[in-house]
C-alpha cells in the first residue's frame, strides 16, 4: 500500500500529524512512491492535476478557502520549475503551501540523466524554508529527516504565512509498496509564548532538568528568580553560562558524568528537559542526554528556531528565557521533588582536581585567584574545557567564542572587549590560538587592563586527548601543529610586561603579580611552558581517579 522509502513515510506521517489534509498530486514517474502513499491515506483529500503551472495556483485556491496549509506534489526535473509562478504568488500573498518535489539521487544531477536539474533551493528567496531530505540508511538519517520535515512544516505559519519546499531524492527501486502502516513519528510543536497547557504539562513531571547554554551576563536572571526555581529543577550550568547563583546550580557536569557508569546515568536521566541559551561545551552531557532521552524536551528561545542538540526535541517555546522563567516562578502547586538535591549531592561528593605543574594547574590557579570583579576570556580547544574543571569566584564574567568554536579570533575578540571595559580582563589562551591570532596585538587599542595567560606546550595538546587517535611520527607534526615559538619578543615589542614559568615555584610567584587586583603600568603576558605529554597524562589520571 505504502512505499518502503523511509523518508517518504516520515513525510506522509508528519503531514498528517501537522494537520495538513489537502494535497494536489501531479503525474510523473519519480513521484510515484509519493503519489501512491498519499493517495492511500484516508486522512488526505487528493486532487489530480496534470499541469504543474495550474496545480500550484489550484493549491493556492484551496488554501485561501480553508485558511489552512495545502501541499502540492510533483515529479523531478522541469516539472518543478512550472510551479515557480504559483510559489512567487504564495510568497507575496502569504499563503501557506508545502511544495513536495521528487528528485533523482544527487550523484546523477548534471550527468545527462533524464529529468534532472539542481532542485534543492531552486526557489531561492521565494520560499520561507527549503529542505532536502536524506535517503534514510541509519537512525541518524531518520532523525535528520524527521527534524527537517518538522522545521519546514512549522515554517509555513511562523512569523507570517508562506510557502516551503521539501525536496525528496528517490533512489531505485521505487515501485515497491509493501508497507501497510505509517510509522509513529516525532512531532515538534512551537508555542508563541507561555500558556496554561505548558503549565499543566510541567506539573506532570517530577524529574525536571534545565541545561543552560552560553549566555551573556547581561542576559541572566536576578537572584530572587533563582531561589525558588532551584527547588524544582536540576539546573546544569557551565562557566560560559555566567550563572547568577553558581552555588545553587549543578556544575562540574563533565566530571560527574564520567564518574557514573551507564546504569547510574540511567537512574539520573530526566523526564522533562528544558534548555535555553547558546552552546554546550561538555561532550559527555550531550552523550548522556542522547543515550537517555527525556520524555519531553522544551527549548526556550526568542527566535523560535528548531535546535535539536540532544535528538529528543518535542517543543519550541518562542519567548525570552527570563520571561519564561518569570511565568514558571508564579506557578502554583508545582510538585516537589528530591531530584535536584540528588544531583547536587553527587557534585558535592566529587573529588575535585588537584594537579601538579601543568596547563590545568595554571588555569585552576588563575581562576581561583581572580579578583572581583573582572572578566575572564576563554579561548577554544583545551582552554575552555579545562576551565570547566574549576569553580568561578563570585563576580567573574565569562566570555568565549563558542558560536562556531574556532581558534581564530579568540584573542582579537577579547582585546576588543577589553578596549571598552572598565575592569581587568584575563585572557586564557593556548599557543596555537595565540600565534594564529597574534595580530590582535598589532593595533593601538589595548590598554593596561589586559592580562594574557599563554599556555605553551608547543602544539595542539587537545589532539592527544582524543579517544582512539594514534599518530605515527610522520603524521604527528601535521596534526598537532608542533612548533618551538615563544610569545616573549612579540609581547615585549607590543609594550607588555612579560613573565614566564617552567615549574610550580615560578608559577606561584608569577601569579602573585599576574592576578593582583590593582592596575599595573603595562598590560601583562604570562607564558606558562609545559610538556604536552605530561599535561595529557595528568588529565587522564584525574579522570581515571573519578571512576574509582
Amino acid at each position: 500500500m505504502y512505499t518502503h522509502k523511509k523518508n517518504i513515510l516520515q513525510l506522509a506521517a508528519l503531514l498528517r500529524a501537522h494537520g495538513i489534509r489537502r494535497i494536489v498530486l501531479c503525474p510523473g514517474s519519480r513521484d510515484i512512491p509519493l503519489v501512491q502513499t498519499f493517495a492511500h491515506i484516508p486522512d488526505f483529500v487528493c486532487y489530480p492535476m496534470t499541469d504543474e503551472r495550474s496545480a500550484g495556483f489550484f493549491a493556492i485556491g484551496l488554501a485561501l478557502h480553508d485558511n489552512t496549509t495545502v501541499a502540492v506534489c510533483c515529479t523531478s526535473g522541469s516539472a518543478l520549475l512550472n510551479l515557480h509562478p504559483a510559489i512567487s504568488e504564495a510568497y507575496y500573498q502569504q499563503v501557506p503551501l508545502v511544495v513536495i518535489s521528487a528528485d533523482r539521487p544527487a550523484a546523477w544531477i548534471g550527468q545527462m540523466d533524464g529529468q534532472t536539474l539542481p532542485q534543492p533551493g531552486v526557489f531561492g528567496t521565494l520560499v520561507k524554508k527549503s529542505v532536502n531530505l536524506p535517503d534514510i540508511q541509519t537512525d541518524e538519517d531518520e532523525w535528520f529527516c524527521n527534524r527537517l520535515i518538522n522545521e519546514a512544516l512549522l515554517e509555513t505559519c511562523h512569523h507570517g504565512k508562506g510557502p516551503v519546499h521539501i525536496n525528496v531524492p528517490v533512489s531505485e527501486p521505487f515501485f515497491q509498496f509493501p508497507v501497510t502502516q505509517l510509522p509513529d513519528v516525532r512531532v515538534i510543536s512551537r508555542y508563541q509564548g507561555w500558556n496554561n497547557q505548558l503549565a499543566d504539562r510541567l506539573r506532570q513531571y517530577t524529574r525536571r532538568m534545565v541545561v543552560a547554554g552560553q549566555m551573556n551576563r547581561r542576559q541572566t536572571f536576578t537572584p530572587e528568580q533563582y531561589t525558588t526555581l532551584y527547588k524544582h529543577f536540576a539546573w546544569i550550568v557551565e562557566n560560559i553560562n555566567n550563572p547568577t547563583l553558581p552555588e545553587q546550580a549543578i556544575t562540574h557536569i563533565d566530571q560527574l558524568l564520567y564518574s557514573m557508569d551507564n546504569s547510574a546515568q540511567e537512574t539520573m536521566c530526566p523526564e522533562l528537559l528544558i534548555t535555553y541559551g547558546g552552546h554546550i561545551i561538555s561532550k559527555r552531557l550531550k552523550k548522556f542526554l542522547r543515550q537517555h532521552p527525556p520524555m519531553e524536551h522544551w527549548h526556550i528561545s526568542a527566535d523560535g528556531n528548531i535546535v535539536d542538540l540532544f535528538g529528543s526535541l518535542s517543543t519550541v517555546i518562542e519567548i525570552e528565557p527570563h520571561a519564561f522563567w518569570q511565568q514558571v516562578v508564579q506557578l502554583q502547586n508545582l510538585p516537589g521533588s528530591d531530584y535536584p538535591q540528588t544531583w547536587r549531592a553527587k557534585v558535592q561528593n566529587l573529588d575535585h582536581a588537584i594537579f601538579a605543574y601543568s596547563q590545568m594547574k595554571a588555569i585552576g590557579e588563575v581562576i581561583r585567584r581572580l579578583p572581583n570583579p573582572c572578566t575572564l576570556h576563554l579561548a577554544n580547544s583545551s582552554t575552555v574545557r579545562y576551565a570547566q574543571l574549576f569553580d568561578l569566584p563570585t563576580g567573574v564574567e565569562v566570555q568565549s567564542n563558542r558560536g562556531v568554536n574556532g581558534i581564530e579570533g579568540s584573542l582579537s575578540t577579547a582585546i576588543g572587549y577589553a578596549s571598552v571595559s572598565n575592569q581587568l580582563n584575563f585572557i586564557l589562551i593556548g599557543d596555537l590560538s595565540f600565534f594564529y591570532d597574534m595580530n590582535a596585538l598589532w593595533n593601538p587599542n589595548y590598554r593596561n587592563n589586559v592580562r594574557i595567560l599563554l599556555l605553551n606546550n608547543e602544539g595542539g595538546e587537545i589532539f592527544h586527548a582524543l579517544p582512539g587517535l594514534s599518530l605515527d611520527e610522520h603524521t604527528h607534526h601535521f596534526v598537532i601543529g608542533t612548533h618551538h615559538a615563544s610569545g616573549k619578543a612579540w609581547a615585549e615589542d607590543r609594550g607588555f610586561d612579560y613573565l614566564c614559568t617552567h615549574n610550580d615555584t615560578e608559577l606561584q610567584t608569577a601569579l602573585d603579580v599576574f592576578t593582583q587586583p590593582n592596575p599595573t603600568p603595562h598590560p601583562l603576558l604570562l607564558e606558562v611552558f609545559t610538556d604536552k605529554t605530561r599535561d595529557t597524562d595528568l588529565l587522564k589520571a584525574y579522570y581515571h581517579k573519578l571512576k574509582q
